[in-house]
């Protein structure tokens, strides 16, 4: 069971603090902020988050956002995507092929001319940031009966703003925008003021048993608690002999009780002597994407197990191995390398 202090250390966000002066915070942020930007906005709009997620103000946290801030985008709200139109088109040829959509028809519908009176082709060919490829496909599904058979839709632009924050994760952290909500929260998500709500809400928002903020990174990138998870299936490995990939995820999704995936498979092999069932397993890695999997006996068991064997203390916390999969990712990366890089800046960030 983790103990008070490290909770109290390691939280992010919580009651109300004592807050410190908004003027100060901003000035805080814009020291730390590349002299060629505007400072005064972003200042602004990070501080604004801050306070209204209750997240402590303090240079840790400051320096983090804008760690990922300088990694994701450079400082641009909407960032240019490298060879985004091509991207675009394949993914719309990919989809057309999924479904057995001629080419031909495909090519014709890109022929029709969109609300703005350029061809829906033209726009593709022109458009340079998701923001722009993501109205095109919104327009695309309203307007053409094709765009809805190929996206039914879901626009598959699926990151947005500064901190290329998920729009799935925005559209379900929505309570408490500060801002009026002009459109929707995709559009917001692509606007720097909500890119940064969004981001820093993902990034900060939610309490963890790390020391380091270079886990914090790591889940940035692989999702909430991969780091802690990790390293659970870390022990699992070493508890059982079962060589496992520490990515973080601890179920599979939808695997039924009687199909488990292979973490779970592997700990159902030390159930005799962790004395749990398939049942009691299960329920305990459901509580996997929460803080207070920490604190249940199947975690505390399987740590003592793997632990025992090694003779000697096991890490809570590791970088899940996991390699970046993306149409725009042009280089083999991982969840590592982002991780390290982010938290390179972020140490920068700190002795500026």
């Amino acid at each position: 069971m983790l103990l008070p202090l490290l909770l109290t250390a390691c939280a992010t966000q919580g009651p109300p603090l004592p807050e410190r002066n908004p003027a100060d915070v901003r000035a805080e942020i814009a020291r730390r902020i590349p002299a060629n930007i505007d400072r005064t906005g972003w200042a602004a709009d990070i501080q604004t988050a801050l306070f209204a997620q209750r997240i402590e103000s303090n240079s840790e946290n400051i320096c983090a956002v804008l760690a990922v801030v300088e990694q994701e985008s450079g400082y641009q709200a909407d960032p240019a995507v490298a060879g985004l139109s091509r991207i675009a088109r394949a993914e719309i040829d990919r989809r057309a092929a999924s479904k057995h959509i001629p080419k031909l028809l495909v090519d014709a519908a890109l022929a029709i001319k969109s609300s703005d009176g350029r061809s829906y082709a033209q726009r593709l060919q022109g458009a340079r940031t998701e923001r722009q490829l993501s109205d095109i496909y919104e327009d695309m599904i309203g307007r053409v009966p094709l765009g809805k058979r190929l996206f039914a839709g879901m626009n598959p632009v699926q990151t947005a703003g500064p901190m290329q924050v998920s729009i799935a994760f925005a559209e379900s952290h929505a309570s408490g925008y500060p801002y009026p909500i002009d459109g929707s929260i995709r559009d917001e998500a692509f606007s720097r003021r909500g890119g940064l709500y969004f981001g820093i809400a993902h990034l900060l928002g939610y309490q963890t048993p790390y020391t380091r903020k270079l886990h914090r990174f790591a889940d940035y990138n692989a999702g909430w608690y991969a780091s802690r998870n990790a390293a659970f299936q870390n022990a699992v490995s070493l508890a059982s002999g079962i060589a496992l990939a520490l990515d973080g995820d601890l179920l599979q999704p939808g695997a039924r009780l009687d199909n488990p995936g292979k973490t779970e498979l592997a700990v159902r092999t030390l159930s005799g002597p962790l004395g749990l069932d398939e049942r009691a397993i299960r329920k305990a890695l459901e509580r996997g994407d929460r803080l207070d999997f920490d604190d249940t006996a199947l975690y505390a068991k399987v740590f003592a197990l793997a632990e025992a064997r090694e003779r000697k203390p096991l890490p809570r916390a590791m970088i899940p191995g996991i390699k970046l999969e993306s149409p725009k990712i042009t280089r083999e990366l991982t969840t590592a390398w982002f991780a390290t890089r982010v938290n390179e800046r972020y140490q920068r960030c700190l002795r500026r």
